[in-house]
């Protein structure tokens, strides 16, 4: 009796562990437990004392603290916000911001600097 060897094909591939799929789960879990999320840009508060009310031009307030994290209209009058925001479900809560706005000129018409750090 001869036995004869079929060779049998599968469509079957073996699995492959997707790593990038891992690290995003990974990711997306440590951020769940720590809880800490921060949204913003952070800007250099030292430079808020340069800001001069009706001589600080747009293009000076950008050099200083580059391009605006938010810009829109307050009150009538274009406006751009630096800020950023950092909050943990478990620690200290940080923010700091700073709201331009200019005149029909281009000019810082208002400003307001405000941050919860007090040790600064």
């Amino acid at each position: 009796m001869k036995f004869k060897m079929i060779e049998v094909q599968s469509d079957i591939k073996p699995v492959k562990p997707n790593y990038v799929l891992a690290l995003i789960l990974i990711s997306t879990m440590i951020i769940f437990v720590s809880g800490c999320i921060t949204l913003g840009k952070d800007f250099s508060e030292a430079n808020v004392s340069s800001i001069t009310i009706g001589v600080t031009t747009k293009n000076e307030v950008r050099r200083l603290f580059g391009s605006p994290w938010l810009s829109g209209v307050q009150d009538g009058q274009p406006a751009w916000t630096y800020g950023i925001y950092d909050y943990s479900l478990f620690g200290k809560r940080k923010a700091k911001d700073l709201l331009v706005q200019f005149d029909d000129q281009g000019k810082v018409s208002s400003f307001t600097f405000s941050t919860t750090d007090h040790d600064e």
